[in-house]
């Protein structure tokens, strides 16, 4: 990424202290933590300002750090297709209070990805359009498959289920 992009983004955010912005450069990426209340706002200004341009939103995902406080991750891969430059953007999320605002107001591709985040992790977006599972069905009610705390092999009807054994194939 230019260096003229991070500098940009520092100084219009106050050079990030106070600010609930951070920086870090590693691998020749860039990578902002933001203050989950100021993610939107974040988010808009890389969109919104015209140097920026960030226009495509690539990818939103989540990760569950479950002996850390917050708890989760919300990560945002943004693209700017005219500018050709990358970033990406975090915000934790504490399992408490496991909301977060959507992005769907800027992107509207956020739509079906933070579907899926809410779906896996259980992390809740706040003013989405349509904020229900779409992989697992509605009505499964045994948690959330990515979190670090769900049993590998599942819970509920599962419990009971028959297996074979190899004993059995014999």
């Amino acid at each position: 990424m230019q260096k003229s992009v991070v500098e940009k983004i520092v100084t219009d955010w106050h050079n990030c202290e106070g600010t609930g912005v951070s920086l870090k450069e590693a691998f020749g990426e860039v990578t902002f933590s933001v203050q989950r209340e100021k993610i939107v706002a974040f988010l808009k200004y890389l969109h919104e300002d015209a140097a920026l341009d960030f226009d495509h939103i690539t990818d939103l995902t989540s990760v569950d750090f479950p002996n850390e406080a917050p708890r989760f991750e919300v990560i945002y891969h943004l693209y700017s297709i005219e500018k050709n430059h990358r970033i990406r953007v975090k915000a934790r999320v504490p399992e408490e209070d496991c909301t977060i605002d959507s992005a769907t107001g800027i992107w509207k591709g956020a739509n079906f990805l933070e579907r899926e985040v809410y779906d896996m992790m259980g992390i809740v977006f706040n003013n989405h359009p349509d904020l229900r599972r779409i992989l697992m069905t509605e009505d499964y009610d045994e948690g959330y498959p990515l979190r670090k705390d769900f049993p590998v092999e599942g819970r509920g009807w599962r419990d009971s289920f028959a297996f074979l054994s190899s004993q059995s194939q014999e």
